[in-house]
């Protein structure tokens, strides 16, 4: 396919939860057994057995990935079903969670353990990671320097974590500020070039900060064994309709940066100190907060970054047809709010936890049995919200 109308597929992660309890249970290895004979290769293990990742095929348009999504969601829940769990996405885990994390056993996170030790004691984070194809690495480590300034809105958009040990974490995405105590994590730096990118992650394997490209955390980087560059950016957001939105505005983020690397444009070089700084601002404060402005360097609204966002990805959206659904999936949540909102929002008025968990599984699949469900936190009282965020038309299509 020619690069510039590039394929894009999904990856996202799920917690899995006792049906009753409501607290995060071990299942991952026989909910997996269950899942494969449907999926395949699409559903895999994670770090710990709390969780298992979904992942779509290539797509080419936004129907075709919400599609693969709602199937491999489906398939997931009926597979949890069987082992009296459910599939939750939220990118930290509500209740029920002990130190250390039970590891899936898998020899790549074993040898992470070796190395990282009381880091993989709480690892237990769930994320959306968009692949989107692209020439070569190459291309791929130029397209990361023409997103790095947009990453914190990003974690803005889709930060969907504000509960952290059985409590408020006072951050709207947790999980960004967990994810990234890693040596090799957050923010990507500024590359040259694909050799550059190379050189730097060979040296950072010798100083064992690494065990190679697997562990290599940055929210941008070249697949090692396709031709994609990879977007970690994100919370999983909990409705179909916001991953699969969220997914083609990413790639049409890649798509207007492979227009400028073309061009001989090599991108912004945002001061490090400064990008994390603004990472930090968008997890705790998300879409209702402020971000910083990479050009003048004052905080500007969040929301104002988004729009700003959304019209630098304009014209590829347009050309795919897929402006208006993404368009109305933002303002959505910029009217509303966004996945951290939702949370709290089902905790204030219910005042449990165990709430949030069931209006999370609710909102993220549905079994073959009819599960009970939660009136939606968005929309004003006794509404539904917009389906553009809500989930409940993904889950009853």
């Amino acid at each position: 396919m020619a690069d510039h109308s590039p394929t894009v597929g999904v990856e996202e992660e799920y917690f899995l939860v006792d049906t009753a309890q409501r607290t995060v249970v071990a299942a991952a290895p026989r909910v997996l057994a269950r899942a494969r004979p449907e999926l395949g290769d699409l559903v895999t293990g994670e770090a710990s057995r709390y969780q298992v990742e979904g992942r779509t095929p290539p797509c080419g348009t936004l129907g075709e990935l919400r599609q693969e999504l709602r199937r491999v969601r489906r398939a997931v829940a009926t597979a949890a079903a069987g082992e009296g769990s459910r599939p939750v996405a939220s990118g930290t885990p509500l209740l029920g969670m002990r130190a250390p994390i039970p590891l899936n056993g898998d020899a790549h996170y074993l040898a992470q353990l070796a190395t990282f030790r009381s880091l993989y004691d709480t690892f237990a984070f769930c994320g959306l990671h968009v692949h989107v194809q692209v020439p070569d690495r190459d291309h791929a480590v130029l397209v990361s320097n023409h997103l790095r300034p947009w990453l914190p809105v990003l974690v803005a958009m889709a930060a969907n974590s504000p509960f952290w040990d059985e409590r408020d974490s006072g951050y709207c995405s947790w999980r960004t500020l967990g994810a990234t105590r890693w040596p090799v994590a957050g923010p990507p730096p500024y590359f040259s070039s694909a050799a550059h990118y190379d050189a730097l992650a060979s040296a950072l394997r010798e100083t064992g900060a690494t065990l190679g490209e697997r562990s290599l955390y940055w929210d941008v980087r070249p697949c090692a064994h396709l031709p994609t560059v990879e977007i970690r950016a994100m919370d999983v957001p909990t409705s179909v309709e916001e991953a699969a939105a969220f997914a083609v505005l990413v790639r049409a983020l890649v798509v207007q940066a492979l227009e400028r690397v073309r061009r001989g444009d090599p991108g912004p070089a945002m001061d490090d100190a400064l990008l994390r700084a603004a990472y930090w601002r968008c997890a705790r404060d998300g879409l209702t907060g402020h971000s910083l402005d990479p050009r003048t360097h004052r905080l500007v609204p969040t929301s104002h970054r988004l729009r700003e966002l959304l019209a630098y990805a304009r014209p590829a959206l347009a050309e795919r047809g897929e402006l208006p659904r993404v368009t109305a999936v933002l303002r959505h949540l910029i009217a509303h709010g966004g996945g951290a909102e939702r949370q709290r929002a089902v905790h204030a008025r219910a005042g449990s936890l165990r709430d949030v968990v069931d209006d999370l599984a609710d909102r993220t699949a549905v079994s073959p049995r009819q599960w009970r469900r939660s009136p939606s936190p968005v929309g004003g009282p006794g509404g539904h919200g917009s389906s553009a965020s809500s989930g409940r038309s993904d889950a009853s299509s």
